[in-house]
């Protein structure tokens, strides 16, 4: 069978362009890509954790990094927006989302229901559904883990559950499992209060009860996973609401003192 190509496999590095030369900050300009390769360019920018949730990003900006029409842009934005990765507004422009903490639990709450079925599928034939190519991510998420290369493992440690969907083979899962690894990216941004949310034995127990063909061991793991993933979160924790009538109270007290 083909190598699955993970997102974004052939991501150059970024450069440091700032908002005010018309580029996007860490996205390098690109000559020419079609809207599919700056989807995957943006996906992978969110992946590595170059795109923050909530920056705003403009139709120009993106057209002068990748050196393409706004036409190209403009259809790359509206499959983005679609699948709630970018968040289209009258005021706002367009902005990277940001999931509240509810919309985190829901997503994890749909992946729960989504990955134990995936791994058990691969479980019931490990060789035919790509064992050497998850060998070989677990393997380079071990790599840049010990070269200290935070980004790329950020990136590889998301890549890995799209890696699992397209050894499905089913393409739905895969663009299904795009947008909610890409939610979850943002929520570990916003939320996660440490830096690494795939502890480095967790892939490899997967993998390992997939290669041992244990649908319900891999099942198991991936919940395990998946609930340590949300505990690092700190969804449960209220976030304080806010309302422009409570700030100008408190403006008017301060403004006496």
């Amino acid at each position: 069978m083909n190598e699955a190509k993970p997102i974004g496999a052939d991501f150059e590095p970024a450069d440091t362009g700032s908002v005010g030369d018309g580029k996007l900050p860490l996205l390098e300009k690109s000559r020419g890509r079609t809207e599919a390769e700056i989807r995957r360019r943006i996906l992978q920018a969110i992946f590595e954790q170059r795109l923050p949730a909530g920056e705003s990003i403009t139709e120009e900006q993106l057209a002068a990094t990748f050196d393409v029409s706004r036409t190209v842009v403009r259809q790359a934005v509206a499959r983005l927006a679609q699948d709630g990765i970018l968040v289209k507004s009258p005021n706002k422009g367009t902005t990277v989302a940001s999931p509240s903490r509810k919309e985190a639990r829901d997503i994890l709450f749909v992946r729960r229901l989504v990955e134990p079925e995936i791994v058990r599928v691969l479980a019931s034939a490990p060789h035919k559904f790509g064992l050497v190519e998850l060998r070989k991510h677990i393997a380079e998420e071990n790599e840049a883990r010990l070269a200290g290369q935070r980004g790329t493992l950020v990136r590889l440690t998301g890549e890995f559950h799209l890696l699992l969907a397209e050894l499905s083979g089913n393409q739905v899962l895969r663009r299904l499992m795009t947008q909610l690894q890409t939610l979850t990216c943002l929520a570990v941004l916003l939320y996660a209060e440490h830096d690494d949310a795939c502890p480095r034995d967790e892939h490899l127990r997967i993998v390992d009860a997939i290669a041992a063909g244990d649908g319900a061991a891999a099942a198991q793991e991936m919940l395990r996973h998946l609930t340590h993933v949300e505990k690092d979160l700190k969804l449960d924790r209220a976030t304080p609401e806010s309302s422009f009538d409570d700030a100008m109270g408190w403006l008017r007290g301060a403004s006496d003192r």
